[in-house]
């Protein structure tokens, strides 16, 4: 991949794709095939795998990094972001290696990043949010509302794993954070250090009914400590800006941006609410 230079849209030949993986063996190969279809150049990072993950995907044309050790999301987002900026990729997406992404609306974040140049584009679960967990969206929401005071502007679904960072965004430095955590400070960074703003893609809620054979395993993500992880890191980063009031209201007052092509998601009732509000 070559730098197509600062003027060129994005598109499927100068976008990597980041996936990062741990135990994915269930979902890995159909996964990458699905990314590999969007976008040449695909990028897996295996955090320590001991089920077989990485050779699930050895024969198909990706690039793959491996952890000799369990690591994090963090560091495996970090390894991956600078193996797309050693390619010259000038964004990249990032997904999921459980099948809970699909491939299919790559196209769809990649078209926002290009109406709105500069901004990180969230694949936000909007559509079939009903098939989402209740424990899960509360925890969304939440989420959404401390973080969106840290980025200075109202976001959606600031806890999911679709993403397409811009360059300005995947090549910043020394951003702190391990785990999911993480990933929440990668959007106040966008926001506070490359000045990005955050667009939400709506995309569908893919998971498994309670019933139903496992389609996807178990996620990484536990509820209670990594929120109370990310919580804490955002508190602390909002107390230490000051000013906390004026920085809420001038939040709570900002709209999330929502570039929704289909129509069908109304951008008031799809924004992060205040934790008790309807």
């Amino acid at each position: 991949m070559t730098d197509a230079g600062s003027g060129t849209l994005l598109d499927r030949h100068n976008v990597a794709v980041v996936i990062p993986a741990l135990n994915e063996a269930l979902r890995i190969r159909e996964v990458v095939e699905g990314a590999l279809a969007q976008c040449p150049t695909v990028i897996v990072v295996d955090d320590g795998s001991d089920d077989g993950t990485a050779d699930r995907i050895a024969d198909l044309p990706v690039v793959l990094l491996r952890h000799p050790r369990r690591m994090g999301k963090g560091a495996s987002l970090r390894d991956g972001f600078r193996e797309a900026e050693r390619l010259g990729a000038r964004a990249v997406v990032t997904m999921d290696g459980d099948g809970q992404h699909s491939a299919d609306d790559i196209p769809r974040l990649i078209d926002a990043a290009n109406r709105h140049p500069g901004d990180l584009v969230i694949g936000a679960r909007l559509r079939k949010r009903a098939a989402q967990p209740r424990y899960r969206r509360l925890g969304n929401d939440f989420g959404d509302w401390g973080i969106g005071w840290a980025c200075g502007f109202r976001i959606v679904d600031s806890q999911s794993g679709q993403r397409l960072y811009p360059a300005s965004v995947f090549t910043l430095r020394d951003v702190p954070g391990e785990g999911f955590v993480y990933e929440a400070q990668m959007l106040i960074s966008a926001a506070r250090d490359a000045g990005a703003g955050v667009v939400a893609v709506p995309i569908e809620s893919r998971y498994a009914p309670a019933n139903a054979p496992a389609h996807f395993r178990k996620s990484h993500f536990r509820l209670v400590r990594d929120l109370r992880e990310i919580v804490g890191h955002v508190a602390a980063q909002i107390w230490a800006r000051g000013d906390m009031l004026r920085e809420y209201l001038r939040t709570r007052a900002t709209p999330p941006v929502i570039d929704d092509a289909g129509g069908d998601v109304d951008p008031e009732r799809a924004g992060s609410r205040a934790p008790g509000h309807a």
